[in-house]
């Protein structure tokens, strides 16, 4: 009788899980996404090896991840969450310490294969994970936050690897980071990812248990065996969609800074692609803030998506000759970066009955990161035959992404009227 006054005036515990899951991104993304293009010329650098041989490891960072994060929902349930995160920060520092002092192509590959393993337990499966129970109606603006760290990974790490390596070298840079994460990670995990809504008598939202509704969409959705999902619409629409952009946006960005360097300079360059990062946090929290609960998530996506094009168009315009307008694409390009990872997940919240969504968002990142390995590659590919040719090629597949998620709207919407009708 005194446990429910107690849940009463408790801290509702979601939002300092959002705060943890935040600082948990800036190390995932920091360590495991925008660290190895540096991991590859530090080894290319010390080593001698070709760039080919070090890009090839890298892409078995990501490939390795793909595997792994489609299985994250069985791992959580054999071992939990917090023991998979702080193993995951382990193998993910030990494998960037592996990068540091390979002295054979075979360890190089090792250490990839540790890393790659490592950093999907921190990355958007893994986050979408730990704030899915705190978080139903609230959940794109919780996400928006989290994913936010993402971004600032980027922002802080990308300069601080320069900077370690530069003055400690690689693998001493390697040994304070991964060090300092691992205790991190410990940290949160005692501390924040130990702890669910049942365990501290919370319900989702910080609302009242008889308070708590469910979303609409996801009331009506029903469950849908795991063999039968490879062939719903919905599903193929929604990993279709998100690994045709992550591919556009990654094969991109992965070269747009050689490009921007002859007309601004390497030093202009590096702060206007920090300009497209802080645009990615304001397109995210925006869109995570004021999305109403009713809207229809897809063509909120297939939007984000559309100003991006209008952004790749502009750099094709301007064909390197108008710096202050070529500014002003990257920008629009920036407002939809963080949309491609944060708003899948909230559309599969609203499409899938809740078991299924545990279910499909790794699926859809795993699928999404095995493609967007080898986007770097294509792009440079066409990039061999003209730069404007990148630019070409991000705006057609980012056409098909949005080709993919108005057709699953289509269908969906038939679906759930279909369903409500005769329920």
């Amino acid at each position: 009788m005194t446990s429910l006054p107690t849940s009463k005036m408790a801290p509702f515990f979601g939002w300092c899980v959002v705060a943890a899951t935040f600082v948990l991104a800036i190390f995932g993304w920091g360590v495991g996404f925008y660290g190895p293009p540096i991991y590859l010329q530090m080894v290319v650098q010390r080593t001698g090896w070709s760039v080919a041989l070090v890009s090839t490891a890298v892409t078995l960072h990501f490939l390795v991840g793909a595997a792994v994060v489609a299985n994250l929902p069985r791992l959580y349930r054999l071992m939990g969450i917090p023991v998979v995160t702080v193993t995951g920060a382990v193998l993910l520092a030990v494998g960037v310490v592996g990068w540091s002092i390979a002295g054979q192509p075979w360890h190089l590959f090792a250490a990839a294969l540790l890393s790659g393993t490592g950093w999907v337990a921190m990355g958007a499966a893994a986050v979408n994970a730990i704030i899915a129970p705190w978080f139903v109606r609230n959940r794109p603006a919780a996400l928006s936050m989290a994913y936010n760290g993402a971004s600032v990974g980027g922002v802080i790490f990308s300069p601080l690897w320069v900077m370690l390596i530069g003055s400690s070298g690689f693998a001493q840079a390697a040994i304070i980071v991964g060090i300092s994460m691992v205790t991190t990670v410990a940290a949160l995990s005692v501390l924040a990812f130990s702890k669910s809504p049942d365990v501290l008598g919370q319900s989702p939202d910080g609302a009242q248990s008889d308070q708590v509704v469910p979303l609409t969409a996801q009331a009506i959705a029903a469950p849908v065996p795991f063999c039968s999902l490879w062939r719903d619409r919905r599903f193929i629409t929604l990993a279709a969609g998100m690994a045709a952009g992550l591919f556009a946006q990654i094969g991109l960005l992965a070269h747009l800074f050689s490009i921007m360097v002859p007309v601004f300079g390497s030093q202009t360059a590096g702060l206007l692609m920090g300009g497209a990062t802080v645009s990615a946090i304001v397109g995210r929290t925006g869109i995570g803030w004021l999305m109403p609960i009713s809207a229809d998530r897809r063509l909120i996506a297939s939007a984000s998506y559309c100003v991006q094009i209008i952004g790749s168009l502009i750099l094709l315009a301007t064909g390197g000759q108008n710096a202050a307008v070529m500014a002003v694409g990257v920008l629009l390009f920036g407002l939809g970066i963080g949309n491609a990872t944060s708003l899948p997940p909230l559309i599969a919240q609203v499409e899938f009955d809740r078991a299924d969504v545990s279910r499909v968002v790794p699926l859809i990142v795993a699928l999404s990161q095995a493609t967007y390995a080898l986007a770097p590659a294509l792009f440079g590919i066409a990039r061999t035959v003209c730069d404007p040719a990148v630019f070409i090629l991000a705006v057609a597949i980012q056409f098909l992404a949005v080709t993919a998620f108005l057709y699953g709207r289509q269908r969906r919407l038939r679906a759930i009227t279909r369903n409500a009708f005769h329920s």
